[in-house]
């Protein structure tokens, strides 16, 4: 493994960061998760962006920060080169599309519910008249309408509108990850979050096909960043502190 120190050879440097800045995609929500970052004083802050500072820093160039409502939007732009590295939930939907590294951290999706439905169980969203909403174009809509059989999640495009729906009734279930849920629950009051879930999956360090030598790099430093407590760190900073790091790459 390549020691902390060494500089980065500048070809692979020009390989994952051709504009000579690594432009980070990161996703943007109401409220912080283990993926989602917010915006505080005219700055981003959260997981993602505290990791893909420390990666610009180790591979000595600056971070431009480019923001997206959903991971959809953000596999898209990774997609075309329009950013060089992000971070996001695996599925084999974006295999196809984007190239993975190692991930710092296991998503459980599930359902957060409102009173309203009277919903206490996951057997009881797959009910016909169940109106269930979903992040567009994410691993946790695609698995959601997988194990689903008696209706189909509805995509909205951001997580405020999917909240939006839920607080003046034109929903009754929101599909998103369980760490997300910690800080959206209080903003539908009377809500809950379902126990079990329909998807596990790691979010993990990305950049675009065809460049065997930046992810490479990036899946060296990822799992540099989880050994020497950079993902601890920015995991607790964020508010997750009980949040377990993803395990070593096998």
């Amino acid at each position: 493994m390549r020691a902390e120190t060494q500089p980065v050879p500048a070809d692979i440097i020009r390989e994952l960061a051709p504009t000579g800045r690594l432009r980070l995609g990161i996703v943007v929500a109401p409220a912080a998760s283990a993926f989602f970052a917010v915006m505080e004083d005219g700055a981003y802050l959260g997981v993602t962006v505290d990791i893909g500072q420390a990666l610009a820093a180790r591979l000595g160039i600056e971070a431009e920060v480019v923001a997206f409502p959903n991971s959809g939007a953000c596999t898209e732009a990774l997609e075309v080169d329009a950013i060089d590295v992000s971070f996001m939930p695996v599925d084999d939907e974006r295999r196809k599309r984007i190239a993975f590294g190692t991930a710092y951290y296991i998503i459980e999706s599930t359902y957060l519910v409102t009173a309203a439905s009277g919903i206490t169980s996951l057997p009881e969203v797959d009910r016909a008249g169940v109106r269930v909403v979903g992040i567009a174009n994410t691993t946790t809509i695609r698995s959601a309408t997988r194990s689903l059989a008696a209706i189909r999640p509805e995509p909205v495009e951001t997580v405020a509108e999917g909240i939006n729906r839920l607080l003046d009734g034109r929903a009754d279930v929101l599909a998103l990850s369980r760490d997300a849920f910690r800080s959206l629950l209080p903003q539908v009051p009377g809500s809950r979050v379902l126990d079990g879930g329909f998807q596990q999956t790691g979010i993990a360090i990305a950049t675009g096909k065809d460049k065997p030598e930046a992810l490479a790099l990036l899946t060296e430093f990822m799992e540099q960043a989880k050994a020497s407590g950079l993902v601890r760190k920015a995991l607790d900073a964020a508010g997750f502190a009980e949040e377990p790091v993803a395990p070593p790459q096998a």
